[in-house]
């Protein structure tokens, strides 16, 4: 009679994969884990402190805190290369400020008449010209300027932990929104390709519109002046206006965003504020107290007072721009935990 096989051996459970790091740009440490757990807090159904996902709404800073801001803003740098643009049809030009340094190359002098001489800039090179024909200027002018010290397009100057980030948190229900003190028609252009933020939710410093009907030809004119200045105070003015909720998370990396963080963590319930601390002077640059760009002060201590998180980009990202030419996520893995 023949003999029974030998019975199979046992099978080897199959292991469960890890879960993917939603986060792999970021080093692991507290402040990683800070945000994790928060998402991971807001997200769970069975969580005490779940939160619907209409009420996920989730606010960036741009400048310093999604894109590069030394050693000029974007936005000025635009301006700047405007005047040199426009400046054969404005020969007063070349004996007014600031536009005369501008031309001579000399932005440090055009810049010393502060505030006022920003604005005239702005007005002169951003109105008198349709929200469409804005919108196609600025795009063009993406496409070919590069930045004065990484020699860059501005496509690849924004924060990979950040790109990471934003498509962290649109994966577990967010709303992400920009919230800043750049031009909002400025941005708009380019931050569904830069950020995958539609224009609608973009929110910024808002000129004067008029509309007008040329011949059967509707257009939104771009006017001097100001109606929303987005920063400092008016970034909670902004959010209301625009969104009408209180953010849930709101992230920022200058005195100009302490009100909007200060308004998020005033909220009810789980909220998270955040700076982004310009740590790196080897692989971006390090400014904070004595910066007239980008000035980190009062919000440093206030962060450090109140708790809220406080990322050291030197110490807590792994990389700071993407190593290759930017590609946005549609989505990233959920929080551990959250569904």
């Amino acid at each position: 009679m023949a003999k029974a096989p030998p019975p199979s051996p046992a099978l080897a459970p199959t292991p469960t994969p890890a879960p993917a790091d939603p986060l792999p740009s970021w080093n692991e440490g507290p402040h990683k884990q800070a945000i994790l757990a928060f998402v991971a807090r807001v997200t769970g159904a069975t969580n005490p402190e779940f939160v619907p996902e209409s009420e996920r709404i989730a606010a960036f800073d741009n400048d310093g805190t999604l894109w590069v801001e030394q050693p000029v803003y974007t936005q000025l740098s635009f301006a700047v290369d405007r005047v040199r643009e426009l400046a054969p049809a404005h020969p007063e030009w070349n004996k007014q400020e600031p536009f005369k340094s501008i031309l001579a190359g000399d932005l440090k002098a055009a810049l010393a008449g502060g505030d006022k001489a920003i604005l005239d800039l702005i007005a002169a090179t951003h109105s008198g010209m349709s929200t469409d024909d804005f919108a196609q200027t600025v795009t063009q002018w993406f496409s070919n300027a590069r930045h004065p010290k990484f020699g860059r397009p501005y496509s690849e100057l924004v924060y990979q932990p950040m790109l990471e980030l934003l498509s962290f948190l649109r994966a577990n229900g967010f709303k992400t929104f920009i919230v800043s003190g750049g031009g909002i028609d400025f941005m708009r252009p380019v931050t569904t390709r830069f950020y995958g933020i539609p224009p609608e939710q973009v929110i910024g410093t808002t000129p004067k519109y008029r509309y007008q009907n040329v011949k059967g030809k509707p257009e939104i004119m771009r006017e001097p002046g100001i109606t929303l200045l987005d920063d400092g105070d008016g970034k909670p003015v902004g959010i209301q206006t625009h969104i009408g909720r209180r953010p849930l998370a709101a992230f920022g990396n200058s005195d100009g965003d302490e009100a909007m963080l200060q308004w998020t963590a005033a909220g009810k319930g789980p909220r998270l504020a955040v700076l982004v601390h310009h740590t790196d002077g080897a692989r971006e640059v390090a400014y904070d107290r004595d910066s007239k760009i980008g000035k980190l002060d009062k919000a440093l201590d206030e962060a450090n007072a109140k708790g809220w998180v406080v990322v050291s980009m030197k110490d807590d990202w792994k990389t700071i721009f993407p190593a290759t030419k930017i590609s946005v996520p549609e989505s990233a893995p959920s929080a551990p935990g959250a569904r």
